[in-house]
């Protein structure tokens, strides 16, 4: 089997943990890099060149094309639609979620200096940073997640945000790191979780990849993106949601912000693992019912 990815450290590294797993099962599995359109504008801003759907473009028409059988995702990077005659087969076990803060001191996000710059691109991240400290300045940065952890050094930033998730996939261990709470630094939909998207009539790949499913990150990773696919949100929309099963229940939060982090909706709600979906929708329409499509401009 033919699996695409992203050429990215961070890619690859999620590509070859899925290959091993498949391996495992007594698969033939062949990782294919791919550069897309995202990695050849990477320092451009998403929002201004059309979001995070460029980072699988290219992967998504290969798969369709026959050119690959099964593809691996960061979760967060996929839009709530995907294209006609594609699926997402399997959730692996969901790494950390949360985001961390990597400043140049030993300092957490409520001991840095009035005026400290932020490093971030993700809207999501910005709203929630200007939200908590208004008295921080956020500033965008782009590149790979190792790339960013160098620009800290001699960049304008005093620290930047990053995922959990991708830090510990390559195996970097930045000196002054300090995970935040994702009760209040709700982290993204699907952050953490890797996605294997596959051709939804290749009932032979289906097989193969049926076998990695880890079923209590599917019902989280389901609700989330029930979430975002009622909300119509985009990449470039500060908005997040965080589900968690817990003793048979499934628990989730979620926010809705303006860019400035002026204005913030926050929601939280539970059900069985059964209605993932339900719970999802609910919970973006109770966010709507507040008027979250105003605060972050959504079009519903």
């Amino acid at each position: 089997m033919k699996l695409g990815t992203r050429g990215s450290a961070l890619a690859l590294a999620q590509a070859r943990a899925v290959a091993a797993r498949l391996r495992a099962l007594g698969a033939d599995v062949e990782i294919v890099p791919m550069r897309t359109e995202g990695d050849r504008l990477l320092e451009a801003r998403l929002a201004t060149v059309g979001g995070k759907g460029l980072f699988v473009r290219e992967i998504e028409e290969a798969l369709l094309e026959g050119a690959l059988d099964l593809a691996v995702h960061s979760l967060k990077d996929l839009p709530a639609e995907l294209p006609a005659g594609l699926t997402l087969t399997a959730y692996a076990e969901r790494e950390d979620p949360r985001d961390v803060l990597v400043a140049r001191s030993a300092v957490d996000f409520e001991g840095l200096r009035a005026g400290a710059v932020i490093g971030t691109s993700s809207p999501r991240r910005r709203a929630l940073a200007l939200a908590l400290r208004p008295d921080l300045v956020v500033e965008p940065i782009r590149g790979n997640v190792d790339t960013r952890v160098r620009k800290l050094a001699s960049g304008p930033w005093d620290a930047v945000i990053l995922a959990a998730a991708g830090l510990s996939r390559l195996g970097l261990k930045p000196g002054h790191a300090r995970p935040l709470d994702p009760a209040v630094f709700v982290p993204a939909v699907g952050q953490g979780i890797l996605a294997v998207e596959v051709r939804a009539a290749d009932r032979a790949t289906r097989a193969w990849v049926d076998r990695i499913d880890h079923a209590p990150t599917r019902v989280c990773a389901l609700a989330e993106r029930a979430y975002l696919g009622r909300l119509g949100a985009s990449c470039h929309t500060p908005m997040a949601a965080h589900a968690v099963l817990e003793r048979g229940r499934l628990q989730m939060t979620a926010f809705v912000a303006s860019e400035d982090g002026r204005q913030v909706l926050r929601g939280a709600d539970s059900g069985t693992p059964d209605e993932c979906l339900a719970l999802g929708r609910r919970l973006a329409e109770a966010l709507l019912a507040q008027g979250a499509a105003a605060v972050a401009a959504l079009r519903v």
